[in-house]
């Protein structure tokens, strides 16, 4: 059951038949979309969905065969009557068509496990080559009838070719005598009137040439003459066309003759030409709005992700707008969900879209749902949307809404949806919204489901009450005032009206005594609603981020893992190589001390040969010593490997989620010795925060204490005596050299925030280090986002004492002045 009788125009339905008609090829498919209806019967939806799953299967993955789609049922009707036959342009369609037929049937042939729905169906069709044959015989590729669908007709065709080939011959000769005469115009030529040869002959001559004048120029100044001569050719060929035109009538009753016994066989084959051409369009359809045949069960319920409104996603979908999607989940414990919110926030569509996208599923169509949504079976559907009334009822809008109220509550039942907009408004709120209250109850009491828009405060706190009913809110911002679109179920939605007015601009006089003439109670309750709207949002955002530090934490502690494991995995293969070197020189150095002693004994300690021993033992020493400063090297290298791979087994810790212990942190207190990264020592001098101003010598400088590292008094005095002498002249040359080339400003015009934050840091750190406290930051004006983000930093950085616009004939707000507190 569907209620009222124009529900369709109500969902915009019909716009949706239109845009399916437009995909059909032929007018027996676009009658089958006037034709589609809703169905709360399971199977037939079941095979309905089925159907438009394959075949939009097809049209993404395979080539269809796309050819001519005609409806033949009319002609093959007509030639069910004794001596009537189908004409040339009617033979050629049915040709074509039952051509078309033949390739679909082709197409699903072998194809019953990837489409077993499809081809079931066209297994079920009956076709007979013998048709197709009998018209190939007679039908030529150019829609004409051959010359050999009968010997006579190409007897016949062979006759009269041959008379019209003398006659042209002969007509170009007496053109030639004519224009040799001057009778005709050198450039005239032989011209047709009344399917018969004739001349063009000024009127002055027309009596010199003999034959007929068959007709006039409209200016009369020529004639148009058959000459006499080939006028019995020419009548010859004129009974011959004749004979011709009863030749094929012959042929094309003999055809109709030989196939009316299987019009009756034949009739069923278009049903299906004009099903495939139904269930394409859909399948079209279903494709271009990114539609799905969804999962379903026989009970009434919705649990729909990500759903679409099918019209508005084609309207945006070539533009850079973008459709939020709704998530809407109705059963047996959650009913009726009531929506509240803001005005044009997105209510009536989200109703729209939810008794559109059930009504489409329930005809069989596919749906623009995620694939994890769920679809169930009503077997009513009861909208109220809209204005109703009727001055010819004498019906009022609300009395139409009161009669649609009564409708719902008679026969709603636990297979109902009803979707109603604006509930209760049309009459005096009070009443209206009490009225609203008990409706609501009572189909609640009856476990109608539904979809119910509101602004009414108490069917609010009805809905949080009920056991069947929640609240649902569209989402707005109210600090940028604009409606986000989005459906949140659990808690209702705040009609901002107070935050809407005032963005139009009314007065805040108007708006102070309507807010006093509300109540208090009222404006809490619509402020805690967005308070909490607010709230979430924010802790949304957080969330959000959290997860992706986390992300890139994991990121990073996987990342030092593979290199810990490829350090250790080189290290000892290393060690290795070194252990198998060191075995090699070791075995060659007993082996050539132990070939010179026994050379020495067999000589007898001869000198010569002792001292060429000793040379070639020298020798030898000399190549063990250079691969051992080989394996020195080595070892340095292993040496190295480990360092780094202690340096990181130190760091992993620290970047782990995993890990369970921290590194005790050392307080650090004006007048420590630390060390610094670059392996300076100095002393604090004051601790800001996570800052510390540093004494180097005569020069101070700005570290991040967590970059700090505490040393005694004993290691200070070991740094110095172990410093070069040269350093400190090195560094003080270094910074004259950096104060000469110092600029107290600098220009971040253009970059991003990240960017400027960046170089002005380094900035400052440079402008501590060589004592410059009176600085310019040149950001711009713009937007004023950069300037903005470069005064938070300065706002907590100690070391500025202050910050303000430079004065207006020198750049005003686009640059800040900043002082160091050095």
């Amino acid at each position: 059951m569907i209620y009222p009788e124009n529900f369709e125009s109500k969902i915009k339905f019909d716009k949706i038949r239109s845009l399916i008609s437009r995909n059909c090829r032929s007018e027996m498919g676009k009658a089958l979309v006037e034709q589609m209806c809703f169905s709360d019967r399971k199977e037939q939806i079941e095979e309905a969905q089925k159907e438009i799953a394959e075949f939009m299967r097809i049209m993404r993955e395979e080539e269809f065969p796309d050819n001519r789609y005609t409806d033949a049922r009319p002609f093959l009707s007509k030639i069910r009557i004794e001596g009537l036959f189908l004409d040339i342009p009617e033979l050629v369609a049915l040709k074509n068509s039952l051509e078309s037929l033949h390739a679909i049937l082709r197409f699903f042939q072998g194809k019953t496990e990837t489409y077993p729905v499809l081809t079931a169906k066209a297994g079920q069709i009956q076709l007979f080559p013998y048709v197709l044959q009998r018209l190939d015989s007679i039908v030529s590729k150019h829609g004409t009838i051959k010359d050999n669908a009968s010997s006579e007709l190409g007897e016949i065709r062979r006759q009269i070719l041959k008379k019209q080939s003398g006659i042209s011959r002969r007509m170009q000769a007496l053109l030639q005598d004519a224009q040799t005469e001057g009778w005709a115009e050198k450039d005239t030529a032989i011209a047709i009137r009344d399917g018969r040869m004739v001349i063009p002959v000024p009127a002055a001559y027309k009596r010199r040439v003999n034959g007929i004048v068959h007709d006039e120029s409209a200016t009369g100044k020529t004639s148009y003459i058959e000459p006499t001569e080939i006028i019995e050719t020419n009548n010859e060929i004129r009974e011959l066309q004749l004979e011709e035109k009863r030749e094929i009538t012959r042929i094309l009753r003999k055809f109709a003759d030989d196939i009316r016994p299987y019009i009756e066989d034949l009739i069923p084959a278009y049903d299906f030409l004009a099903f495939v051409d139904y269930t394409k369009a859909k399948a079209l359809f279903g494709i271009e709005m990114d539609a799905i045949s969804p999962v379903f069960t026989s009970a009434p319920e919705m649990l729909w992700y990500e759903a679409r409104h099918p019209l508005l996603y084609l309207s945006f979908k070539n533009t850079d707008k973008t459709l939020i999607p709704l998530r809407i989940e109705i059963n047996e414990e959650q009913r009726i969900i009531l929506i509240s919110g803001p005005n044009a926030g997105g209510k009536s569509v989200c109703l729209q879209t939810a008794g559109l996208l059930q009504y489409m599923f329930q005809c069989g169509l596919p749906v623009p749902v995620s694939e994890a949504s769920r679809f169930g079976i009503f077997k009513k559907i009861l909208i109220d949307i809209g204005d109703e009334q009727s001055l010819e009822n004498d019906l009022s809008t609300y009395s139409s809404h009161l009669i649609n109220m009564k409708n719902f509550v008679r026969y709603g039942d636990r297979d109902t949806l009803v979707l109603i907009d604006e509930f209760g408004t049309g009459t005096e709120p009070m009443l209206g919204g009490a009225i609203a209250e008990a409706i609501l109850h009572a189909l609640n009491d009856h476990h109608v489901k539904g979809v119910i828009t509101t602004h009414y405060t108490n069917l609010k706190h009805f809905a949080s009450a009920t056991p069947g009913i929640e609240n649902g809110a569209m989402l707005y911002d109210n600090h940028r005032m604009m409606p986000l679109f989005q459906l949140e179920i659990g808690k209702p939605g705040s009609s901002f009206a107070f935050e809407i007015a005032k963005k139009i601009g009314l007065s805040k006089e108007i708006l102070d005594e309507a807010a006093s003439k509300v109540g208090e109670e009222h404006i809490h309750y619509d402020k805690h609603l967005k308070d909490i709207a607010r709230d979430k949002r924010y802790w949304e955002e957080k969330r959000k981020k959290i997860h992706e530090n986390e992300k890139r934490l994991d990121e990073v502690v996987e990342k030092y893992s593979q290199e810990l494991q490829e350090a250790s995995r080189l290290r000892k293969e290393i060690i290795k190589g070194a252990q198998e070197k060191a075995k090699e020189l070791l075995a060659e150095a007993n082996k050539t001390i132990e070939n010179t002693i026994r050379k020495i004994r067999e000589n007898q300690a001869d000198k010569e040969k002792t001292r060429k021993l000793r040379e070639e033992m020298e020798a030898q020493k000399q190549k063990l010593f250079a691969e051992e400063e080989e394996e020195k090297r080595l070892k340095q290298k292993i040496e190295k490997i480990k360092k780094r791979e202690n340096r990181k087994k130190k760091e992993t810790p620290q970047t782990s989620p995993l890990s369970s212990h921290q590194p005790a942190e050392i307080q650090l207190q004006k007048g420590d010795f630390v060390k610094l990264p670059n392996q300076a020592v100095g002393e604090i001098l004051e601790i800001k925060d996570k800052n510390a101003v540093i004494a180097l010598g005569n020069i101070r400088t700005n570290v991040s204490v967590d970059k700090l590292e505490k040393v005694s008094a004993n290691q200070v005095k070991k740094q110095i005596r172990t410093s070069s002498p040269s350093v400190y002249p090195d560094f003080r040359e270094n910074i004259s050299q950096k104060r000469l080339l110092f600029k107290p400003e600098i220009d971040v015009r253009g970059m991003r925030g990240e960017e400027a934050l960046q170089k002005v840091t380094d900035f400052l750190d440079e402008a501590v280090m060589l004592d410059s406290k009176n600085l310019r930051i040149l950001h711009g004006t713009g937007t004023g986002a950069l300037r903005q983000i470069i005064r938070q930093f300065l706002s907590t950085n100690p070391l500025v004492g202050s910050y303000a616009d430079e004065q207006v004939q020198l750049g005003g707000a686009g640059i800040t002045v900043v002082k160091l507190d050095i």
